[in-house]
């Protein structure tokens, strides 16, 4: 068997050096593809041939071609749910709360009580925050004072978070929420003393770490969004105060940068509610008092909201959601008191919500947003 051993090759011909036979590279390092955006497939001089293998840093995903077009290699992930759970399920986590660093878990897939996972670097409360498939996010603060951390860890570990960077916005720093694609996370709104309410939005890119950049703002200025509603392309943003609770719906496209864009109406006001969504359809599950309602939207249209049930207590005053493509889970809630309570739905049907289990700690998980890693961003 030959060895090739060299610091440079001249190509031969047009398209470079030609390795006829088996070629191994042996190493105990790694092998890099070629590296760049999607614009670069397409640049002039370039031919694409089957099995061609790059890694595309818009997505930053690897991706290979085959049948004349170009795909995505997607990682499954089996059994990230409990480890009692026999079948695969995604993730859906509740973090923080009321006084609370707490992380926990549940499997959507199945039913049955949280799991706890780690801890947040500190105590959040009133803090907003998203997830891709490998990473959650959160940030801010209101106890004792505003805060402008942002934390991270990793969903199909279990184990503590970390610091990711700040929030360059400092008076958007509690009481706002968040939604994510699987490269972008938005942060959107706020509240700050003596700032008061927030039209800011901001982003990171989730798989690296560093301070938000700006993003564009909000049609005005508001705090305590429900969070948590995207489609791959859509970020949506619903409620909230301003200063009077508000049935606003807007939406930006998470690639780009720019001002939110009205979408529609919920059927009622709520300024805390939370959201969940799988690819086609968002929910939003009202918060207020004696107001169990859960309404819907379809994401890649405009218009008002829809009812599509009720859920089984109307203690879940600021609670927390998840998802996966065909259910939404969620949880926790405080008024008149905590509630350690988790509820399901099938996104795709409309009816009331079913019992899934319990939190590991009752607590109001305070406009945090919606944390799995299978929602409709992704």
């Amino acid at each position: 068997m030959g060895i090739l051993r060299t610091n440079t090759l001249s190509g031969i011909g047009t398209d470079g050096p030609v390795f006829d036979g088996i070629t191994r590279l042996d190493t105990q390092g790694y092998f890099v593809p070629p590296v760049g955006v999607t614009s670069d497939r397409t640049a002039a001089g370039i031919t694409t041939s089957q099995g061609a293998i790059r890694f595309n840093t818009d997505s930053q995903k690897l991706e290979f071609y085959a049948q004349d077009q170009w795909w995505e290699m997607v990682i499954d992930t089996p059994n990230l749910g409990r480890g009692a759970d026999t079948g695969a399920g995604a993730r859906g986590m509740f973090v923080g709360g009321t006084g609370s660093d707490v992380i926990d878990y549940v499997n959507i897939a199945s039913t049955g009580n949280a799991t706890d996972f780690g801890n947040l670097t500190k105590a959040r409360q009133e803090s907003g925050g998203f997830s891709n498939t490998t990473r959650g996010i959160v940030a801010g603060d209101s106890v004792p004072a505003s805060d402008n951390t942002i934390d991270f860890w990793t969903i199909p570990s279990t184990g503590n978070a970390q610091d990711f960077g700040d929030l360059t916005q400092a008076t958007n720093s509690q009481g706002f929420g968040g939604f994510a694609n699987q490269t972008r996370g938005v942060f959107t709104g706020g509240y700050n003393v003596p700032g008061g309410r927030q039209d800011v939005m901001q982003y990171v890119t989730i798989l690296s770490q560093g301070n938000t950049v700006d993003f564009g703002n909000l049609s005005a200025a508001t705090s305590g969004p429900g969070a948590g509603i995207a489609s791959p392309t859509r970020g949506f943003r619903h409620g909230g105060s301003s200063p009077t609770n508000s049935n606003t719906i807007e939406y930006v496209t998470i690639a780009t940068l720019g001002n939110m864009q009205d979408f529609g109406d919920l059927l009622s006001v709520d300024g805390s509610k939370s959201g969940a969504s799988n690819a086609t359809r968002g929910l939003s599950f009202h918060s207020v008092v004696n107001d169990a309602t859960i309404e819907y939207i379809t994401m890649a249209s405009t218009g008002n909201a829809q009812d599509f049930g009720d859920l089984s207590t109307s203690n879940h005053y600021s609670p927390s959601s998840g998802s996966s493509p065909t259910r939404a889970v969620n949880g926790g809630g405080g008024y008149p008191s905590t509630t350690d309570v988790i509820d399901y739905v099938q996104i795709m049907t409309t009816g009331n919500s079913v019992d899934f289990g319990n939190l590991t700690v009752a607590r109001s998980l305070m406009m945090v947003g919606c944390f799995s890693n299978a929602h409709g961003g992704l």
